[in-house]
């Protein structure tokens, strides 16, 4: 079994010490690393419970035998493209269960026309930790709002829609939310 831990790890901006300090229990960053290496092995409970500390499904961290998988060819930063000092390959994103899609039509904000936004489905309990993302929010009669989530109180969601002028909703806790987690975007 192939872990992809350090790939979504680097993706998220993370440090082997952050992620060990989000296991529940806490780990330390150096059994963090010899999962990621395999120097250690990743029994499905390790694997769980670095998911979790990821904010990702336990999938996302398996390179799977038919997953499409795209090499690196070069880094982007501030000072230009750069060649790689290792071997890097992206792997296609996998769908969770309960994602759900948002189609941009036009653009807004951010998003421009044609973009999709993969949405992961949040409960109430875990809208604390959607707090400064996008998010899609179901409203009654099949009606939707997308928007930054700004703040939680108790049971209600301030929600500041995208455009300028718009002015801040305050939704009673919807049964779901979706967070945006994947823009994709033709050039």
């Amino acid at each position: 079994m192939i872990s992809r831990i350090r790939d979504v790890r680097k993706a998220k901006g993370l440090t082997l010490d952050d992620i060990a300090k989000r296991c529940d229990p806490p780990t330390t960053a150096q059994t963090i690393g010899r999962l990621e290496t395999g120097m250690r092995t990743l029994s499905l409970d390790w694997l769980n419970r670095i998911a979790a500390a990821l904010g990702v499904d336990g999938a996302e961290l398996l390179a799977l035998p038919n997953q499409e998988i795209l090499p690196v060819a070069a880094t982007l930063d501030h000072n230009g493209a750069h060649a790689l000092k290792k071997t890097e390959n992206i792997s296609q994103p996998t769908i969770e269960t309960d994602m759900v899609a948002l189609r941009v039509k036009n653009s807004i904000g951010d998003y421009r026309a044609g973009d999709d936004v993969w949405l992961s489905r949040r409960t109430p309990e875990q809208y604390s930790t959607a707090l400064n993302r996008d998010i899609l929010v179901p409203r009654p009669a099949g009606r939707f709002l997308f928007g930054r989530l700004i703040g939680r109180d108790y049971n209600k969601i301030q929600l500041l829609p995208l455009g300028s002028g718009t002015r801040q909703q305050v939704i009673t806790d919807p049964e779901w939310i979706g967070v945006a987690v994947r823009l994709v975007r033709a050039l």
